[in-house]
C-alpha cells in the first residue's frame, strides 16, 4: 500500500502503526519522526516564512474568505505517486488542503485512491482515528496496542489530578496578534491536568479573544501555545504582552506561571503526541504530583522583563 499524508499529526499516526515504509508522500510541515522529511513534499504553504504574528492572521482571515486553504497541493507529484490511501482532515483549513481540493486532485490520479478525512475535536476522537487509519491500513491489533499505551498515559494523568486541591484557573492561548483562546482538545487537556479553562470550550473551536476577556478570568497559570509556531517562534512574540494595559497585574504574572510551549509539535497536532502535551502540561500546573516524563521538553517559564529607566 502506497500512503500519502497531508497533515502532520496524521504523518504521526501512520508511522506509529509502523506504516512508514508505506509513506509515499507528506506535507512541507510533517517532521517527524525527523525519517519523513526525507520524503516527497506533496504540499506548499501561501504564506511568507517571514510574515509577523499579526500579518499571518490577516492573511489567514483574507485567504479563508476568497480561497479557502492556506495550502497547495503539487497535483503533478501527486498524480506520479500514484497513492492507494490518502489521509487528510476537514476540520481546519487552516492546517491543511482544502478537502475540496483533494478530492479534486483524487479523481484525476490514475487508480482508485482512497481518501481518509479525519475530524477528531476532542482527545477521545484523537485516538479514534487512530483506529480509523489503521481500518484502513489493514493493522487493526496494532491500532489496539498503540491505543491502550495511549490511553493508559491519559488516565494516569487524569487519576493523579483527581485527588488535587487546588484547579488553577489556567488560560491557554492558541495565538496573541490577535489573542485565540484554545479549542477542541486543549480546553480538555487543562482540565485532565488539573486546571480549570475558562476561555475555551471542550470540543468548540478556538474563537479570537480581546484582551480584556483575559484579564477577566484573571489566570492564576498562563500557558501559550501558539498554533505551528515553536517555542522559539513563539519568543519572538512575548514582548508584546508586556505592553497590554493590566497584563503585568495578572496572578499569573506576578506568581511567575506564565509558560510557553510547543505548539507545532505538541498541542496543534491532533495525533498520537497529544498525550506528550497532556504531560507537559500537568507537569507545569502540578509539578510535584506530575512528574515530567523523560525525554519530553519542560514548558518554558517567561521571565518578567527587567525594569527600564
Amino acid at each position: 500500500m502506497k500512503i500519502v499524508s497531508l497533515l502532520p499529526s496524521t504523518t504521526e499516526i501512520i508511522c506509529l502503526l509502523g506504516l512508514e515504509d508505506c509513506l509515499v508522500g507528506v506535507t512541507h510541515e510533517c517532521d517527524f519522526p525527523p525519517s519523513v522529511l526525507q520524503l516527497p513534499k506533496v504540499t506548499r504553504t501561501l504564506i511568507p516564512s517571514e510574515a509577523g504574528s499579526g500579518e499571518i492572521d490577516q492573511l489567514v482571515r483574507a485567504r479563508l474568505q476568497t480561497e479557502g486553504s492556506l495550502y497547495s497541493l503539487d497535483l503533478p507529484l501527486l498524480q506520479s505517486l500514484q497513492p492507494d490511501l490518502i489521509v487528510t482532515q476537514a476540520l481546519c483549513d487552516v492546517c491543511a488542503v482544502a478537502e475540496s481540493e483533494v478530492h479534486a486532485a483524487v479523481r484525476t490520479l490514475p487508480g482508485q485512491a482512497q481518501v481518509i478525512n479525519l475530524e477528531p475535536r476532542t482527545l477521545a476522537e484523537v485516538l479514534d482515528s487512530i483506529r480509523v487509519v489503521a481500518a484502513a491500513a489493514h493493522v487493526e491489533v496494532r491500532a489496539e496496542r498503540v491505543v491502550g499505551e495511549l490511553t493508559a498515559r491519559r488516565d494516569a494523568v487524569a487519576g493523579r489530578s483527581a485527588g488535587l486541591r487546588h484547579r488553577p484557573r489556567v488560560a491557554l492561548l492558541e495565538w496573541l496578534d490577535p489573542p485565540f483562546s484554545c479549542g477542541h482538545w486543549s480546553p480538555e487537556l487543562v482540565r485532565l491536568a488539573g486546571g480549570v479553562e475558562g476561555l475555551g470550550q471542550e470540543g468548540g473551536a478556538s474563537r479570537t479573544l480581546r484582551w480584556d476577556e483575559v484579564l477577566a478570568w484573571s489566570p492564576e497559570v498562563v500557558c501559550i501555545a501558539c498554533c505551528g509556531f515553536s517555542v522559539e517562534r513563539t519568543r519572538r512574540d512575548l514582548p508584546n504582552l508586556w505592553s497590554v494595559p493590566g497584563w503585568s497585574e495578572l496572578p499569573a504574572v506576578h506568581a511567575g506561571q506564565v509558560y510557553v510551549v510547543d505548539g507545532s509539535q505538541y498541542f496543534s497536532r491532533p495525533g498520537p503526541r497529544l498525550v506528550d502535551s497532556l504531560e507537559i502540561l500537568a507537569h507545569a500546573l502540578h509539578p510535584e504530583e506530575h512528574p515530567l516524563p523523560a525525554g519530553l521538553p519542560a514548558a518554558l517559564r517567561v521571565a518578567r522583563p527587567p525594569a527600564t529607566g
